[in-house]
């Protein structure tokens, strides 16, 4: 079914005045940032920060940072942010405008100082990171007194951050607080760091110790680091929309019993510098440790949906690595080009844990074979099914309705296959080579980089194709931190939610299309409806609009508005804002969920307007709304 809405008719110009949205460029002063943040402080878009050295923001103090603020360190000299427990932090980066952590270096190579241009290089260690610290429950025996049983008292000091004398509350984290609030983070580009303080002591690009669920992440880039992409140490934080690219070691590492959920991820394999495999070079995609010893408790159990994951073919490790009892669901996911094993079965960490198995918990075997139910009693604390709430089916170990593509590896699939991923009832699909799930990857010649035979990822459009377009199950509607996607892997079909504010996307790796996603929908039967928009967005241009996965043979109505708004009688559903905008009917979807849109850009609105898009739609069988995710319009 098509249906065509000339836009000239609607007056748009005259309902609204519109206004586009660019990054502060231009007339900004630096500030030297060389003293510990302990009152309440705010960096706004109009400077740049430098950070001079290790930065604190203190205990009862918080750091907010505006949208499209900028900080570029002196390249080399390691300045770096942590948040304290008891601190906060609100990056309030958007779509837009994000905010960016880098280095000089990187931002030398910027035209006119915007941070949407810039160009790729080999490096890394050229700034510290970003570090938060908090209070929610942690597993760490290597520090005396902390005890096996979860506890309150338990603590860790933060890799990469030096103490200032013995027991440097500063450097700590853990504690008994799992609703614990650090702050928010959104729409952050996190590029070039990871001071390397010693061996094996190096910064993470996002370092998570003892954050609890209160915090918000989402929308965070880490591109280039000398050492992990992102690092969780215990604690309850739930991620949304991740980008990890060309780090230096693993993209997603698990410690010391993380209980938490992430959904919409994308894992690049790579290299940041020319170094050995850990400090430069890639290692494992995701890897998972338990519990620093894995009899202690709490145990990492987590849940993992709509992940893209992309390794090295000829030296990558490990797609997925699993160490000392670690407990995860994988569903709905990406497993591509691995150099390895797609399920790499480690049993220990190397820094003194004893595996799984270990003083009567379960064996690797049987953590796969075990309901999410089943909790240890090894250590256990008081009230288990409080404690391990985000696994809600399934077992404790599990890869289900998820795509396997191109692993050759003549072992990709032993371990997988020993602990019956690809029974029928996991609804895994092997790809056929010439059924790429994703729409396009291209690969620079390969190099040798820290002895590892290294084939960048040069180009990506990571929305799904083929079997990656449709799922057999998705996240459950009964847990509301998860997006009903009905899809594989990170990306809707027609959505890439890093255009625009990334470095993959100012370096040229990503397709310079006009639209992204902006965030949440309202499912329907068939989980959330996609709004696919594609065309130019300049004045009398075609635009094609289609909806998918909508409710059956239901009336639509698009809302086209300059601002966005939430509706909280809808559960804070993110929508363009209708009192600034407009309203247009779009007809019905047809008896498949579909409906395409033929459309004009709008004649009164001039090129480089910022526009929000989304299709709503009444469902036939209920009378009730279901919405798709709306789409940003940003001048390419």
């Amino acid at each position: 079914m098509k249906n065509s809405h000339p836009f000239s008719m609607l007056t748009l110009a005259a309902a609204v005045s519109l206004s586009g949205v660019a990054f502060a460029q231009g007339g900004q002063g630096e500030i030297l940032i060389s003293k510990d943040i302990s009152v309440s402080t705010t960096w706004t878009s109009n400077n740049v920060y430098n950070l001079q050295k290790q930065i604190y923001v203190l205990p009862g103090a918080s750091l907010t940072i505006q949208a499209g603020t900028v900080i570029a360190s002196d390249t080399g000299k390691g300045g770096s942010l942590a948040v304290a427990r008891g601190a906060q932090i609100f990056v309030k980066g958007t779509a837009t405008q994000p905010v960016i952590f880098t280095s000089k270096a990187d931002k030398a190579t910027w035209k006119n100082n915007d941070p949407k241009t810039g160009k790729w290089r080999e490096a890394a260690n050229e700034w510290g990171n970003l570090t938060l610290m908090g209070r929610a429950y942690i597993s760490e025996d290597g520090v005396s007194g902390n005890k096996p049983v979860p506890n309150a008292s338990n603590i860790g000091a933060m890799e990469g951050l030096v103490a200032a004398f013995p027991g440097d509350p500063k450097v700590l984290y853990g504690g008994g607080k799992d609703n614990d609030d650090s702050g928010t983070i959104s729409f952050v580009s996190i590029r070039y760091g990871g001071k390397v303080v010693s061996l094996n002591n190096e910064l993470n690009g996002l370092s998570l110790g003892g954050i609890g669920r209160g915090t918000d992440i989402h929308h965070v880039e880490i591109m280039n680091n000398v050492d992990d992409g992102v690092e969780i140490w215990g604690g309850t934080v739930n991620l949304k929309y991740f980008s990890i690219w060309n780090v230096g070691d693993d993209s997603f590492d698990i410690d010391q019993g993380w209980r938490g959920r992430a959904q919409f991820g994308l894992l690049v394999q790579g290299y940041s510098l020319n170094a050995k495999q850990g400090s430069g070079v890639g290692d494992n995609a995701f890897e998972t440790d338990g519990a620093e010893n894995s009899d202690w408790q709490p145990v990492t159990t987590a849940s993992i949906y709509n992940f893209t994951v992309i390794g090295q073919p000829f030296d990558g490790d490990g797609l997925t690595a699993w160490r000392d009892n670690a407990r995860v669901q994988y569903h709905n996911c990406i497993f591509m080009d691995g150099g390895e094993k797609v399920v790499r079965f480690d049993n220990i960490d190397g820094d003194g844990g004893k595996g799984y198995g270990f003083n009567g918990t379960l064996s690797w075997p049987a953590t796969w074979t075990t309901s999410y139910k089943v909790t240890s009693k090894v250590n256990a604390p008081k009230n288990p099914s409080a404690f391990y709430t985000v696994q809600r089916s399934g077992m404790l170990a599990e890869i289900k309705d998820s795509i396997f593509f191109n692993n050759k590896n003549r072992s990709a699939y032993t371990e997988a296959t020993a602990r019956g991923v690809f029974a029928s009832g996991n609804n895994n699909v092997k790809e056929p080579r010439g059924r790429s799930p994703i729409t396009k990857i291209i690969r620079g010649r390969a190099v040798v980089k820290g002895g590892k035979v290294m084939a960048p990822v040069v180009f990506l459009d990571p929305r799904p194709a083929n079997d990656a377009l449709t799922s057999a199950s998705w996240a459950p509607a009964s847990d509301p931190f998860f997006s009903s996607a009905h899809y594989r892997g990170g990306f809707a079909p027609g959505n890439n939610w890093l255009t625009g504010w990334t470095a993959a996307y100012a370096y040229g790796f990503l397709p310079k299309s006009p639209w992204t996603d902006l965030g949440n929908a309202l499912a329907g039967p068939t989980g959330d409806p996609i709004l696919s928009p594609t065309g130019t967005l300049a004045p009398n241009s075609p635009l094609q609009l289609a909806i998918q996965n909508a409710p059956k043979s239901s009336a639509s109505f698009l809302i086209l508005s300059p601002k966005k708004m939430e509706l909280p009688f809808f559960g804070g559903v993110m929508v363009p804002d209708f009192t600034v905008g407009v309203v247009i009917p779009a007809g019905l979807t047809d008896s498949s969920g579909k409906l395409n849109i033929n459309a004009t850009w709008p004649s009164g609105v001039s090129q480089g307007t910022t526009l929000y898009w989304q299709a709503w739609i009444l469902n036939s069988s209920n009378s009730q709304f279901a919405s798709t995710n709306g789409v940003l319009g940003v001048t390419p």
